[in-house]
């Protein structure tokens, strides 16, 4: 398996780290709200909110990314190392944006989403 392909791992697991960040820092997280955790969340305020966000956040961005990584590995324009570094960059700023939600730094978290966007655009430009 190649690094990209662990970097899609690692990609599908950031969001389930600010879950339970979101869980741990929202304190009350017990079993009973396992019934309907959802509504638990929606309560949220503070970074256990900004943690909930980022969740989604990644959820939605995670997709994305795995297909440019698969669709780059196939086409196989662009060099293994390439695609590789592409997607550990993609990594770092996922992390990075997962850290500035956190910390509700929304101007740079807005720059490295944009920069993450543009990483996974990346990848399809090479593969064209």
């Amino acid at each position: 398996m190649t690094l990209a392909y662990w970097c899609v791992l690692i990609a599908i697991i950031l969001p389930y780290v600010a879950s339970i960040t979101a869980k741990a820092v929202g304190g009350g997280f017990s079993p009973k709200y396992n019934h309907d955790p959802r509504a638990k969340l929606d309560t949220l305020t503070g970074m256990a909110r900004r943690a909930h966000n980022a969740q989604l956040n990644g959820f939605e961005i995670t997709p994305a990314f795995a297909a440019a990584v698969i669709i780059a590995h196939q086409i196989g324009v662009a060099g293994q190392a390439v695609i590789d570094q592409i997607a550990v960059a993609f990594i770092v700023s996922r992390v990075v944006y997962l850290l500035c939600y956190l910390l509700d730094w929304a101007s740079l978290r807005s720059l490295v989403w944009i920069v993450g966007v543009g990483l996974i655009v990346s990848l399809f430009v090479l593969s064209a």
